[in-house]
């Protein structure tokens, strides 16, 4: 029996096998402003990050300053490329199948990009309701306030909580946040989560051990 009442996942890299996609799209349209980038360094500076955090990286890079319609286009960009390729994490059904208490999802990622990933992936029938974006109250990870919301509206306290994260800034926020917190470090490129999660896990298969 788990010393756990409550689940709380990250979606993109927890739940869906998204991130390689959506950050080779950012990295081409950087590349397009002359940032000769790739995706190892998207994935290391891109990942779990704010998209104003990545775009002012981006303008860093390029000495320019990127237009209005930036996140507009890498939104339109990136739900095409999620409607041809997205999957759910390898294991994420098996796990998610066998939790025998509440779990939900929040995610730095507006919502309606949230449902879209989690269709596609065939997961979102397991969040119906029970959806939690930072977009929505305006405050952004490692900033605790969606895993304090989320707790608190599935009705537990963070101490009765366990995040699944897989970026630094999202483990940092359950830290602060007073949960317990897992890292999946199958994407972990700077070897970074280690320190700082409760514990880290590295496939979906293992989650389940470590969690009973």
């Amino acid at each position: 029996m788990s010393k756990y009442k409550c689940i709380i996942f990250d979606c993109d890299g927890v739940l869906v096998d998204s991130e390689p996609i959506s950050i080779q799209i950012l990295v081409d349209m950087a590349n397009g402003y002359g940032a000769n980038i790739d995706l190892t360094y998207g994935m290391k500076h891109f990942k779990g990050s704010f998209f104003d955090a990545c775009k002012a990286n981006i303008e860093q890079l390029t000495n320019k300053k990127l237009p209005d319609t930036f996140q507009e286009d890498y939104r339109q960009q990136s739900f095409e490329a999620f409607r041809k390729g997205i999957k759910p994490v390898k294991g994420i059904n098996e796990v998610l199948n066998s939790l025998d208490l509440p779990f939900c999802v929040a995610s730095s990622g507006p919502e309606d990009k949230i449902k879209l990933n989690l269709g596609l992936a065939g997961l979102l029938p397991y969040f119906e309701n029970k959806i939690f974006s930072c977009y929505t109250i305006q405050k952004w990870k490692p900033d605790p306030a969606v895993f304090l919301w989320a707790a608190d509206t599935m009705g537990f306290k963070p101490s009765e909580s366990l995040v699944i994260e897989d970026s630094l800034s999202g483990v940092k926020a359950a830290k602060s946040g007073g949960f317990d917190v897992f890292g999946f470090t199958a994407h972990d490129y700077n070897n970074e989560l280690e320190a700082e999660a409760t514990k880290t896990f590295n496939s979906m298969d293992e989650l389940l051990k470590i969690m009973y």
